[in-house]
């Protein structure tokens, strides 16, 4: 069994088949969560991030509902601290065509707060028209977190490998072409997020890069006690006194270097939010490209061509948020042929 892809994804994966007693190795040219995972904020937004309702708000609330349970496993299995907490969401509208957008959803997706309510809960906010609170909302360190699936993984029987996946012959059983060399396994899991196109040798979907640059600032002063999110960023606490402000949108192609740009843009947003982070230090500035397909839906479930080879890619924005879920699926398919009525909204053949 092999896993191509060190990320979020690819490591919740191969820990699930672990612990289930699949031996796999996983592969990946780069250190554990050094793609997009290194770049994420950890959000667990579910209906922020959905509010259109559909199959991806419903993935994200059954993955959301796993947490609570899995980091203790996860943090068990790995002996590793993840920082996780369920602390949150406050959804700022800063005009009325705003809030009134977020008022229609305030009964299914939260409660609604008028603006004298905003001021007096978090006067450091600049006046707002009002915003959306939901308490089921959190965030996990995703950094952390794909350490620990890892070393899960890997206690569990699972191996990792320093190599790049070229191809894949999907004649008898899959070999795969890497860097160093040629690998056999009867099942193989495309987890390869924004690289996921480059692999030769099979059919794969039309994933693209979409840069995303994070910032870390030194926190002062006023508590940040829940994740903030306005319409052009969001701030999130951490325990260690900082905050990080996410995240540019930017079709860059494989461009994975911090702008000047990316980086005034986001401290912009963050001050029109809360104007006390003008004054901030920035720590740190990360950049990440996320997998993103047409229809913005991820790609979950078995090849329709290809026996043995399936696919857990194009998360775009909600990697951490979907891992526990994506493992589940991708596991429940291999293990137990069970193959749950949600993935045909995720089918990778889709776009064929």
């Amino acid at each position: 069994m092999i896993v191509v892809g060190a990320g979020i994804i690819g490591c919740a994966v191969a820990r699930e088949l672990a612990v289930r007693g699949v031996a796999c190795t996983v592969i990946d040219d780069r250190p554990v969560g050094g793609g997009a995972t290194r770049a994420s904020a950890g959000m667990l937004a579910p209906y922020v991030e959905a509010h259109a309702g559909g199959p991806l708000l419903d993935l994200g609330i059954r993955s959301l509902d796993l947490y609570p349970d899995w980091i203790p496993s996860v943090r068990r299995e790995s002996d590793v601290e993840v920082e996780f907490g369920l602390i949150g969401t406050l959804e700022v509208a800063l005009t009325a065509d705003r809030a009134a957008e977020l008022r229609q959803n305030g009964r299914a997706y939260g409660e609604w707060l008028e603006p004298a309510d905003v001021a007096h809960t978090y006067p450091q906010l600049r006046p707002t028209a009002g915003a959306l609170s939901n308490e089921d909302h959190g965030y996990v360190d995703a950094p952390q977190l794909a350490a620990a699936l890892a070393r899960a993984a890997s206690r569990a029987g699972a191996t990792f490998a320093r190599s790049r996946v070229l191809g894949i012959s999907p004649e008898g059983a899959l070999r795969v072409t890497t860097t160093t060399g040629i690998h056999e396994a009867t099942d193989v899991v495309l987890a390869a997020g924004a690289w996921t196109n480059a692999i030769e040798g099979i059919r794969t979907p039309p994933l693209r890069p979409v840069r995303g640059q994070l910032l870390q600032l030194e926190w002062r002063g006023w508590p940040l006690k829940t994740v903030i999110w306005g319409r052009d960023c969001y701030l999130v606490p951490r325990l260690d006194g900082t905050a990080l402000v996410g995240a540019t949108v930017e079709e860059a192609g494989f461009d994975e270097r911090t702008t000047e740009e990316g980086i005034r843009c986001l401290r912009d947003a963050a001050a029109d939010l809360l104007p006390m982070t003008r004054d901030m230090r920035l720590i740190e500035a990360r950049v990440g490209l996320r997998p993103a397909t047409p229809d913005a839906l991820p790609v979950i479930g078995p090849d329709p061509i290809v026996a043995g080879l399936f696919h857990a890619s194009g998360h775009y924005r909600n990697g951490v948020l979907l891992a526990p879920i994506t493992a589940q699926l991708i596991a429940d398919l291999i293990v137990d042929g069970k193959r749950d009525a949600c993935l045909a909204a995720f089918a990778p053949d889709r776009f064929w």
